[in-house]
């Protein structure tokens, strides 16, 4: 079902916008009519291209988006952990970890606290 297309002479954005609506308001010109369906009818057609529409397509794009170097597939590994009930493996491991602790970190004095603290203050 076509819609009628009522132009206004004032909401014009352009020159040739104003004359065309002053064209249609006057009858020297037609009013275009649009039919929203058979337009979107039309353009469902072009939502997918020829190409898609068969195998070549499926090809053109597993191609397009193939990557460009092979990378290695990593080796599946399994690890069980031994569950032996004595707490001085779980001290030793513990100590492995813990030695992570201190690497990268150095001591926070009051003095350096107070430095950050007057460097993150908003100067007026």
């Amino acid at each position: 079902m076509p819609d009628e297309i009522k132009p206004n002479v004032n909401e014009a954005p352009t020159h040739d916008a104003q004359l065309a609506a002053e064209n249609i308001a006057s009858g020297e010109e037609k009013a275009p009519s649009v039919n929203f369906d058979a337009d979107y009818a039309a353009a469902q057609k072009f939502s997918v291209s020829e190409v898609d529409r068969t195998g070549a397509g499926a090809a053109a794009a597993e191609a397009a988006t193939a990557p460009k170097y092979k990378t290695s597939t990593p080796a599946e590994t399994k690890t069980q952990a031994q569950s032996t009930g004595n707490p001085d493996d779980y001290m030793e491991l513990a100590k492995e970890v813990g030695n992570s602790k201190t690497e990268g970190v150095g001591n926070v004095s009051d003095d350096l606290v107070k430095k950050a603290l007057e460097k993150g203050e908003r100067k007026n």
